[in-house]
């Protein structure tokens, strides 16, 4: 089961608005339907809360700790649409950015490719476009 747990935040370094881009091109689940390994890339786009925000609420997310809390959808049966807002979800719960963007591009199979992006907050117009 995805464990929303294993992630861990650092306090943001500056108080001047910024952007993070975390790309992972290895990420893999399960389909529930067909039980076969699905895999993909995920986006992680976001802006962090300025500095001096309160300690403990928001931040960055810690690189390791994306990782593994990427990996522990590994064996999950979960379609690719509950995949990429969970991840949103657990992301925006924990960070509390200004914005924050999940895209997911998933490789092909029965010659359909597929891309879900899930947004939170009002993310800048030039990255709506997948």
């Amino acid at each position: 089961m995805p464990d929303v747990r294993l992630l861990e935040a650092f306090p943001t370094p500056s108080a001047t608005p910024f952007v993070i881009e975390h790309v992972s091109d290895e990420f893999t689940s399960v389909c529930p339907k067909t039980g076969h390994p699905d895999f993909g890339e995920v986006v992680l786009r976001y802006q962090p809360a300025p500095a001096g925000t309160p300690a403990g609420e928001r931040g960055c997310v810690e690189l390791k700790s994306l990782k593994l809390y990427y990996q522990s959808f590994r064996n999950e049966g979960i379609f690719y649409e509950a995949v990429t807002n969970r991840i949103r979800d657990d992301l925006a719960g924990m960070l509390k950015p200004a914005w924050l963007q999940i895209i997911t591009k998933w490789r092909g199979r029965g010659g359909i490719r597929s891309v879900i992006r899930a947004d939170h907050g009002p993310v800048p117009a030039h990255y709506l476009g997948v």
